[in-house]
């Protein structure tokens, strides 16, 4: 028995080497791959303050394509860091910010406001959980900490704090030797061609729920809120904006003229710039796909509307 229990032991040990080789190759490997995720750009960021941190979901991410980034940075003096998420709400968002001010300063946040992130969970506690987005999340001791928090007091599931630091996701990886972009990029060149039934899919797999739940809604209402005060509390100015988006797409979207009437009110309250650009683009070539800019709209905004914002003292 005893030789037996040794054997066991030696052979535990050695599936724990193994297990730790292929961790630390897969957080090499993240290093060599990395792009979109936040805190991949976090770790690898050069600077360490900047002028504006740009959160959201989709929406916000173009503005990190295909270098569009240093465009803005050039155009405006500033010193940018897009860490929007796709799929993300104010819950994940806030998460991201209290990790990046936890060793970087920022003067301004542009949060890219869409109303789907605040109706469902799987926006907000469900994405702390996706694997596509664990396994390409380096690994740091106060992250972990952190998320562990967010288990404990924000109905985040433990699961998501066990994969993380046992890296499980990253080292079932599928897709560890591809590059991580997020799809849209692939795209941004394209000119999208309008069609009636991808815009009520794309507003079907936004708005999942039969019923908008307006106590989800009025949960991560107080999760925003939350951000913004976080972020004035730890002297960061906060600008909201929505970006373009087709009319068709726009008319589609549920209860959008209260989600804006309610966000109204509560920034108007904390003296937060709020600007509605939702229907300011409608044409056709200015999209990649149901609801993103591409390159050409993309650039059009950003002459047209956005430089303003950046370059404004108090982004109004």
């Amino acid at each position: 028995m005893r030789t037996l229990g040794k054997t066991a032991l030696i052979f535990t040990a050695i599936g724990l080497v193994l297990y730790l080789a292929l961790y630390i190759m897969a957080e090499w490997l993240l290093y060599r791959t990395g792009d979109t995720n936040p805190f991949f750009k976090m770790a690898t960021a050069t600077e360490t303050s900047y002028d504006w941190v740009i959160l959201g979901a989709s929406h916000a991410m173009p503005l990190d394509f295909a270098e569009f980034n240093d465009v803005m940075e050039r155009e405006t003096n500033q010193k940018i860091i897009n860490l929007a998420t796709p799929g993300t709400g104010p819950l994940y968002n806030r998460f991201v910010l209290e990790q990046f001010l936890q060793n970087r300063r920022a003067a301004k946040v542009l949060y890219v406001l869409d109303s789907f992130a605040f109706y469902s969970r799987a926006w907000n506690e469900a994405r702390f959980s996706d694997a596509k987005l664990l396994r390409r999340t380096l690994f740091q001791p106060a992250l972990a900490w952190r998320l562990l928090d967010y288990c404990l007091t924000e109905g985040v599931d433990p699961r998501a704090e066990l994969d993380y630091v046992t890296g499980f996701s990253k080292i079932n990886n599928p897709e560890r030797f591809k590059h991580d972009i997020w799809e849209g990029e692939v795209q941004f060149e394209r000119v999208h061609r309008p069609s009636a039934a991808a815009t009520a899919k794309r507003i079907a797999y936004l708005y999942p729920e039969a019923a908008l739940d307006p106590d989800a809604f009025t949960r991560y209402l107080r999760e925003f809120e939350a951000l913004i005060d976080f972020s004035q509390l730890n002297g960061v100015a906060v600008v909201v904006i929505k970006m373009p988006v087709p009319a068709r797409f726009h008319s589609l979207l549920p209860n959008e003229a209260a989600f804006d009437e309610a966000m109204s009110r509560l920034l108007a309250e904390k003296r937060v710039p709020f600007h509605d650009f939702s229907l300011a683009m409608d044409e056709p070539r200015f999209y990649f796909d149901t609801d993103h800019l591409n390159r050409v709209g993309l650039t059009e905004f950003f002459a047209r509307q956005l430089k303003s914002i950046l370059t404004s003292p108090m982004g109004e």
